[in-house]
């Protein structure tokens, strides 16, 4: 990077698009930015995907996106995993199109601005089932409840419509200054969508489980949301596509065929804005794929991993938007993150069903 207040944490290895390079030097650019800072899985999109920006004076919703409060959750289900029926779960599943099809009651006072509560959302977001597959620290995996032999669930959603109706009303290309009554107002709302983008993703995992006739009752043990915007003593921090490292432990997932990496942070995370990767980030644009890899799989193939897991969805395009190819090697995000000491690993954990809908 040649300009003075964005850096790019990345090796040789892990390769970044200059468009996305570009994009974050046109961030750097923007009034009041004081710093600008690329992990590893950053790539373009409408605002670069997978960076920190910190900005003093305003702030800009436009950069946050809008899936404010986007994030994953990871749970740990009453599920052993000598009991676990992947044959069972599958024909049960690939019975309906989408979260949208199973009822949900609402526990909360509060009126729910989430039309399609308990859902995952279309896009780069999934439901996973998922199982232990290698240790790295014994003892941190033991506190963090990763060794009962039972079956994890991983639940990549945000706040769905919610966050897009909070940006077009709050958009300025200029920001909003700090202090005023508009940039209050979007703050409010934010932190309304980043409640209920957390929310969201429980009852999802509840819906899940409920279907599948197993023990609905869950442990959270860990939620980030990797877009959203906070105040900080040296000024706002905006994320997108990237996790505090403020967090106990967090998840990075690759794609549906890869292993997704649960971490704690490192001690010092102050190069990267104190900010994570949140996963491996797209190699491909969406619209490409299918041209890329059609004669690669047949309809069958298509809904399988080198890890034997199961993939279901019924959209076919998304399918292949959505392929293992599609995305960056997470190991070569992880050697990045690991040269910059910005994490430790704890454990890996291996795809069992991916839902898609």
């Amino acid at each position: 990077m040649n300009q003075e207040n964005c850096i790019l944490i990345s090796n040789q290895k892990n390769w970044v698009e200059q468009a996305a390079k570009d994009q974050l030097c046109g961030v750097g650019r923007l009034p009041g930015v004081i710093r600008a800072v690329g992990l590893p899985d950053l790539h373009p999109g409408k605002t670069p995907v997978g960076m920190a920006v910190l900005s003093q004076g305003r702030f800009y919703p436009h950069l946050i996106g809008n899936d404010i409060g986007c994030g994953m959750s990871l749970f740990k289900t009453e599920v052993k995993q000598k009991k676990f029926k992947m044959d069972k779960w599958v024909t049960r599943l690939n019975s309906i199109r989408g979260l949208e099809d199973i009822p949900c009651d609402i526990p909360y006072e509060e009126a729910c601005p989430i039309r399609d509560f308990g859902t995952i959302g279309a896009g780069n977001h999934f439901a996973e089932f998922q199982c232990l597959d290698q240790v790295y620290d014994g003892d941190r995996a033991e506190k963090l409840g990763l060794m009962d032999g039972k079956i994890f669930l991983l639940i990549h959603s945000g706040s769905r419509g919610y966050g897009q109706e909070i940006l077009s009303r709050f958009y300025s290309p200029d920001g909003l200054k700090e202090g005023t009554s508009k940039a209050d107002a979007y703050l409010a709302e934010h932190d309304n969508a980043l409640l209920w983008a957390g929310r969201n993703r429980l009852a999802a995992a509840v819906k899940l489980l409920d279907y599948l006739n197993v023990d609905s009752r869950t442990e959270r043990l860990t939620d980030s949301c990797h877009n959203y915007v906070e105040q900080t003593r040296e000024g706002w921090l905006h994320r997108k596509g990237s996790v505090s490292a403020g967090h106990h432990a967090l998840v990075i997932p690759g794609s549906r065929g890869s292993l997704t990496y649960v971490c704690v942070p490192g001690r010092d995370t102050h190069i990267s804005l104190d900010s994570i990767s949140h996963g491996a980030g797209r190699k491909w644009a969406r619209s490409i794929c299918k041209s890329r890899i059609d004669r690669k799989y047949d309809r069958n193939s298509i809904r399988s991993t080198r890890y034997k897991s199961q993939v279901v969805c019924h959209d076919t395009n998304l399918l292949f938007a959505e392929a293992p190819e599609a995305y960056k090697n997470v190991e070569q995000v992880m050697e990045s993150l690991l040269e910059y000491g910005l994490v430790d690993v704890v454990a890996t954990l291996r795809p069992l069903i991916t839902f898609k809908g």
